[in-house]
């Protein structure tokens, strides 16, 4: 499992790991009922603090990501991804009103916003 930390971003290192494991669990790299390293070689493997890795896990056993099994270990969970992807549109749209209302109030045009989001979109 390739997780890259960063230590310039401004997000914390347990989220940063969080959120890269939900998205391979999104794009399907990691399946259903796939073991996850346990927190100990993953914290090894990354060179973080092993309480890091398991606030990482807590979160996405938390949110339904994966389950851990005492002695047994950690596993993705059973999860509707339609469900989370619903939960993600949401998200989005919450976002994009917001974009909307600073764009009306800086009198930002439709076709700005589309050259913005496009520029996003080829940045990724």
């Amino acid at each position: 499992m390739d997780i890259i930390i960063s230590n310039q971003s401004q997000e914390p290192i347990y989220a940063q790991i969080e959120n890269q494991i939900k998205a391979l669990i999104m794009q399907n790299k990691l399946k259903e009922g796939q073991p996850l390293p346990s927190m100990r070689n993953l914290a090894k493997e990354l060179r973080i603090s092993i309480i890091t890795t398991k606030r990482a896990y807590e979160e996405l056993e938390r949110d339904g990501f994966i389950v851990i099994v005492a002695g047994k270990g950690c596993f993705v969970a059973s999860k509707n991804i339609q469900l989370v992807r619903e939960e993600n549109l949401k998200e989005i749209e919450n976002l994009l009103t917001k974009a909307v209302d600073i764009a009306n109030m800086c009198d930002i045009s439709y076709t700005e916003m589309q050259e913005i989001l496009s520029m996003l979109y080829e940045g990724k």
